[in-house]
């Protein structure tokens, strides 16, 4: 069987902040309906790499294909359309603390589509069932646990239907249990509607949990990239050593469902 197309094509990209270059020169290949872990040292780049992706930074070199289409030196009126495409997930969740549950999470439907009030609840009740949260669309972020709101952003994130999304630290700062169903979420979101992920994180279980291919990062570049199983039984001293220095038993966390 043939692989799938690559969704996003990434060439030779460079960043630098203040004079200090994060990314040099990184080359990544994120195939469609594949979910990539990003893994790192903190500093590393990994979310500026996700707002690369996204359009919300401009390298100062280098290639991005989203979709076939390149991304980088595009006008902030030509970026509206690949957005489309997009849903991200902030690290801390982004929720507009303003507006309830509803009015968050039909945002980028509003922003994007053109359609009733009706077909507009129906999507918005959808995506809260996908979570667990219907029943919540008159709340306020601020009365909803920090889980809830993960959740909420999720839902936001595939409102209006992304053929990719862009997960930065999906789990940080959620207990375990929050944590994994936050995981079970972002595998249920590929499975029910084939979006291509990336996801960025500390949390080695959360990566092999979720993970089709895992990449790890360092020095501005992919160091290595496999599958989680690749991963465990890697030879490699830097990718052991990131593994063991999270203090967890790798053979273990491979096989978490």
């Amino acid at each position: 069987m043939a692989a799938a197309p690559n969704m996003i094509e990434i060439r030779g990209l460079r960043i630098a902040f203040n004079g200090l270059e994060v990314l040099r020169g990184l080359d990544l290949d994120v195939r469609r309906g594949q979910t990539l872990c990003v893994l790192g040292g903190s500093g590393c780049g990994k979310s500026v790499l996700l707002k690369c992706i996204a359009g919300l930074l401009r390298p100062t070199a280098g290639s991005i294909k989203v979709d076939g289409d390149e991304i980088v030196g595009l006008r902030e009126s030509n970026l509206v359309e690949v957005r489309k495409k997009i849903g991200f997930v902030f690290q801390a969740s982004a929720l507009f603390d303003s507006l309830t549950v509803f009015e968050n999470v039909a945002y980028p439907v509003r922003e994007h589509r053109k359609i009733s009030e009706v077909e507009l609840a129906k999507i918005v009740k959808d995506r809260l069932a996908i979570v667990g949260l219907d029943g919540t669309q008159e709340k306020l972020p601020a009365e909803l646990s920090g889980g809830m709101r993960k959740r909420v952003a999720l839902a936001r994130a595939v409102a209006a239907d992304p053929q990719i999304v862009l997960y930065d630290e999906p789990t940080t700062g959620l207990d375990p249990t929050n944590a994994r169903r936050i995981d079970l979420l972002i595998r249920e979101l590929q499975r029910r509607l084939t979006v291509t992920g990336i996801v960025v994180t500390h949390d080695i279980a959360s990566a092999f949990a979720v993970a089709d291919h895992m990449a790890l990062m360092a020095e501005g570049v992919i160091h290595a990239l496999g599958t989680p199983e690749e991963f465990r039984t890697s030879r490699d001293p830097v990718v052991r050593e990131f593994l063991e220095a999270r203090l967890l038993n790798v053979p273990q966390v491979a096989g978490l469902p």
